[in-house]
C-alpha cells in the first residue's frame, strides 16, 4: 500500500526519512515501517533474525537467486550466502536485498568453514539419493538450508559438505521443482517448526 506525504505536527523520530515524510513512501514494506530509513528498517530487523540462513550455488546466474532472497526477506532470515559467481541477478529480489545480509563464498569449501564456524548445521534440498522427505523431518533450530542451481541441482561438491539431505515430496511427472518455490516451501517448513508465530502482524 502506498502512503502519501506526511500529515500532521511534523515527527521527532529519528528513524523516519524525512524525504519518505515529503514526498510519501511507495515502497512495498508492512505498514510499522512506513517512512522508515533503510538503515532503520535493517537495524530493527537485526534484533529479530531467525538463526536460519540460506544458501544458493551460483555458477551460471541462476535467476532464481532474486526470488529466493525476496521469500529470505520475507521470514527474515539471518542471512543469504552466495557461492559461487558473485553477480547475481537482483530483478527478482524486488529491492529486498537492502534489507537483508547477503554473503559471497568463492566456493563449496569456504562456505562450508563459515557454516562449521557458525555452528551451523548445512541441510542440502535436493532429490537425491539418500534424501529424507522434508515432510516428516524436523529441521535443525541452526541451519544454513542449500540450494543448487535451478535444473542440475547441487553439485557433488555441496551435497558432500550437507550434514543432511531433505526432499520435497512431489506427484507429478517432472524430476524437480523450480529452485525458488523449493526453497520458499523448505524456509517455510523451517518457519512452522521453529518461529514465534505470535509475533506475527497481518
Amino acid at each position: 500500500m502506498t502512503v502519501g506525504p506526511w500529515r500532521g505536527p511534523w515527527p521527532e523520530d529519528p528513524r523516519l526519512d524525512p524525504e519518505l515524510l515529503r514526498e510519501g513512501d511507495t515502497r512495498n514494506v508492512v505498514d510499522r515501517y512506513r517512512y522508515w530509513t533503510v538503515e532503520a528498517i535493517v537495524a530493527d530487523l537485526d534484533q529479530h533474525r531467525h538463526r536460519l540462513h540460506v544458501a544458493i550455488e551460483n555458477w551460471q546466474h541462476d535467476f532464481n537467486i532474486g526470488s529466493i532472497v525476496r521469500t529470505a526477506n520475507a521470514f527474515n532470515v539471518g542471512g543469504v550466502h552466495i557461492v559461487g559467481k558473485r553477480r547475481w541477478n537482483r530483478r527478482g529480489a524486488m529491492v529486498t536485498d537492502r534489507y537483508v545480509h547477503v554473503h559471497h563464498h568463492e566456493d563449496v569449501e569456504s562456505f562450508a568453514a563459515w557454516a562449521r564456524d557458525a555452528g551451523l548445521t548445512v541441510v542440502g534440498v535436493d532429490n537425491l539419493p539418500g534424501a529424507v522427505p522434508l515432510e516428516t523431518t524436523t529441521l535443525p533450530r541452526d541451519a544454513v538450508l542449500l540450494f543448487g542451481q535451478e535444473g542440475p541441482g547441487l553439485t557433488p561438491e555441496a551435497a558432500e559438505a550437507c550434514e543432511s539431505m531433505v526432499a520435497i515430496a512431489q506427484f507429478g511427472s517432472t524430476r524437480s521443482i523450480n529452485a525458488g518455490a523449493a526453497a520458499a516451501i523448505t524456509m517455510h517448513a523451517w518457519i512452522r517448526e521453529h518461529a514465534d508465530l505470535t509475533s506475527v502482524e497481518y
